[in-house]
């Protein structure tokens, strides 16, 4: 009788465990599990970089939500420095956070810290970019690939096929500078002649002096994509009063400013504060033990002159 006792007491411990640890997985399904949050209820946010106006605008959306929500919401600079940003996020684990929500640096390098959340029994929610190889609870991000194109096939409208373009590209290794690329490609190499492209870190300064650099090399440059507003904005600066097309990406305000002045054609609006106040929701639903979305997607539109 006590072995029957044993076998059935083990029994039960799989059956509860394997109830646990699931959940659905998969695009656009909801997941979730009947566990509740480890840690002390708190949300770490590890965000690329405050030095942006983009990202400013994310942590400010997520930091409205918080307190809306009445959760502590702990938000980590990262400088745009991949080594810091993995141990920002190894602080936060120790901080007993019970969701990471992660704005990566590098896709790629992130991947282990976001494994050692994880495996502490923390959520973790990505925004904007992904982490590369992880199964994260939930992604909220724009369809970068698609905004790309649309500000691409702007862009061929108002220079035409077979103009020659720079493309400014943004931190190597991140989703989003992965995702505009190809989505920039995917119409520049069937419609105009990418004579030059580098990158630019998602950096203003760094984006004027590589244009001044790609002007040097390529006089008769006449259109300009760059994968965020900032090194647009950059470009602009370069290229003074010389007759060449700038599209950018974010929709940010000195953006936007600078379409209505004529200085840059266009940008693909996102909705960064939105994302924000979305992650931390997600997050606290995922606190309350309640099933949320495995993508959860924001549209993008384009802003022209």
């Amino acid at each position: 009788m006590k072995i029957k006792k044993l076998v059935a007491l083990a029994a039960a411990a799989v059956l509860s465990f394997s109830l646990v640890g699931c959940s659905v997985e998969g695009e656009g399904s909801s997941t979730g599990s009947s566990a509740e949050a480890v840690g002390n209820g708190s949300i770490g946010f590890s965000v690329s970089t405050l030095n942006n106006p983009f990202f400013v605008t994310l942590s400010e959306g997520a930091k409205e939500k918080a307190k809306e929500a009445d959760v502590e919401l702990i938000v980590v600079d990262a400088g745009d420095d991949a080594a810091k940003q993995t141990s920002d996020i190894e602080d936060l684990i120790s901080k007993k956070i019970s969701v990471l929500i992660v704005n990566p640096v590098d896709s790629d390098a992130v991947a282990p810290a976001v494994e050692d959340a994880i495996a502490k029994g923390i959520k973790v929610i990505s925004v904007d970019r992904a982490v590369n190889g992880v199964d994260v609870d939930c992604a909220i991000a724009s369809d970068n690939v698609a905004g790309a194109k649309m500000a691409t096939e702007y862009l061929v409208e108002l220079v035409g096929e077979g103009a020659k373009v720079a493309e400014l590209e943004g931190v190597s290794g991140a989703s989003a500078t992965i995702d505009r690329g190809a989505g920039f490609h995917e119409v520049a190499d069937k419609q105009l002649d990418v004579v030059s492209k580098q990158t630019a870190n998602f950096n203003r300064s760094e984006g004027m002096n590589v244009m001044e650099n790609m002007l040097q090399s390529n006089s008769d440059i006449k259109g300009v994509f760059a994968h965020n507003d900032e090194m647009a904005l950059g470009a602009v600066e370069a290229i003074g009063s010389k007759d060449i097309v700038v599209v950018g990406f974010d929709a940010t305000d000195d953006a936007l400013a600078a379409i209505k002045d004529g200085k840059m054609a266009a940008t693909v609006a996102q909705k960064p504060d939105l994302m924000g106040q979305t992650a931390v929701e997600t997050a606290v639903k995922l606190i309350n033990g309640e099933g949320i979305e495995k993508t959860i997607p924001v549209e993008v539109e384009l802003i022209k002159e």
